[in-house]
């Protein structure tokens, strides 16, 4: 496996993002983008952008914040994802940037590329599709599904899949409903996998050190969810 780190600029910033891709094959093939939790990119993200690239895709994991540098204080976080929520316009050029140097790399496929996000890179990859970003499959693992626009929803050209925990205090069933109203008005191919005994960041094996309440790996949803995503991809991009 090849790895190296790759940049992009959005209004004169630099961001850096974590690019994998195997060796063992010549040629393209669809290419992933991995979009982090809300604590921006770490080793954890990384190593997701590998675990894709060992199944055969072109994955590269996004930067949000510049440099390649992860938020750790949690205060700091929530202060940086507010405006985004608020207005998605930013988050969605930093996403579309990354996406195009993705795009740009030899062995990924143009024509067949997909976003997956966790948490706030849920959120990202889901307003990535929104603004129209030409991908084949979105998915979000315990995402954010409020937006400020809803009526985007018209935009999107992927098939979309969330997996959310079904106890999941960040995602209520409000917001669910929320989201299937809004997939719905705007004609999307959309699923939604909800994950009983599941809360937040239950793919995340390093959320329990952090001890807060409503956040908790869960392997079996973690598995469960990973062969979902799999299977959409098989679907929307074909074989890798």
């Amino acid at each position: 496996m090849r790895t190296r780190d790759l940049e992009y600029h959005v209004d004169g910033k630099r961001y850096v993002g974590a690019y994998a891709v195997g060796e063992a094959r010549r040629g393209r093939r669809p290419g992933v983008l991995v979009a982090p939790e809300g604590g921006g990119l770490t080793d954890h993200t990384k190593s997701l952008a590998r675990r894709l690239a060992e199944a055969g895709y072109a994955a590269f994991a996004m930067d949000y914040y510049g440099d390649g540098q992860p938020l750790a204080d949690l205060d700091q976080v929530m202060g940086r994802l507010g405006p985004w929520m608020a207005d998605p316009a930013g988050i969605r050029a930093i996403a579309a940037a990354a996406l195009g140097v993705l795009a740009g790399e030899p062995e990924a496929d143009p024509s067949r590329l997909a976003a997956i996000g966790y948490c706030f890179g849920g959120t990202t990859v889901l307003e990535l599709a929104r603004s129209g970003a030409d991908l084949k499959a979105i998915v979000g693992f315990h995402s954010g599904l409020a937006t400020a626009r809803p009526d985007d929803a018209k935009n999107v050209r992927a098939k979309v899949l969330v997996c959310i925990g079904a106890d999941d205090p960040i995602i209520p069933p409000d917001q669910r409903l929320a989201f299937e109203k809004e997939m719905n008005a705007g004609k999307v191919d959309w699923r939604m996998n909800l994950y009983g005994g599941a809360a937040h960041s239950f793919t995340n094996p390093g959320v329990d050190a952090l001890n807060r309440p409503g956040f908790a790996y869960h392997q079996p949803s973690d598995r469960r969810s990973w062969a979902a995503m799999t299977d959409l991809f098989e679907e929307a991009l074909g074989n890798p």
